[in-house]
């Protein structure tokens, strides 16, 4: 039974690494929004400002697979685990608030990666910010529902 238990802690452990590298990837992305927001006046033709889009596009598209490839199967993984209906129905209801913002993200990604035509940038960078912050807080509560919420089941007992 201990054995099971630090394999079990290891292997949720391992959990907690790819969750830490992905908050980290989420904090370069708010760095990088926060960088082209700071710009007042958008022009496809200054090289910068083409760059730190795209660097923007990049990361946020990075971000959103690893999410969806990565982080919400090991927690899915970790909830069945751990025998938690009530925290795979929760994080499933969050899957479906989440999956909107995918489709926004993608679609800004698109646009931005066609076009040097930035006169919507503005107004689009503080629509793709709100989506964030809300995909942010809906990601947190997974995080809580199906990783955090079984933290305490991997102490060991002294």
């Amino acid at each position: 039974m201990l054995e099971n238990c630090q394999s079990l802690q290891q292997h949720w452990g391992g959990v907690s690494d790819v969750i830490d590298r992905w908050l980290e990837e989420r904090r370069e992305l708010l760095v990088k929004y926060c960088e082209l927001s700071e710009i007042k006046n958008f022009d496809g033709a200054n090289s910068d400002h083409g760059s730190k889009l795209q660097n923007f596009c990049e990361l946020m598209v990075d971000y959103v697979s690893v999410g969806h490839f990565e982080v919400f199967e090991q927690l899915a993984a970790e909830g069945k685990a751990f025998s938690d209906k009530e925290g795979l129905e929760k994080g499933a209801a969050l899957m479906e608030k989440i999956q909107p913002s995918t489709e926004l993200i993608l679609d800004f990604n698109d646009k931005y990666l066609a076009t040097d035509d930035l006169d919507a940038l503005t107004t689009d960078l503080s629509e793709i910010g709100e989506t964030l912050a809300q995909r942010f807080e809906s990601e947190d509560k997974m995080i809580e529902v199906l990783h955090h919420s079984h933290v305490s089941q991997l102490i060991e007992e002294p």
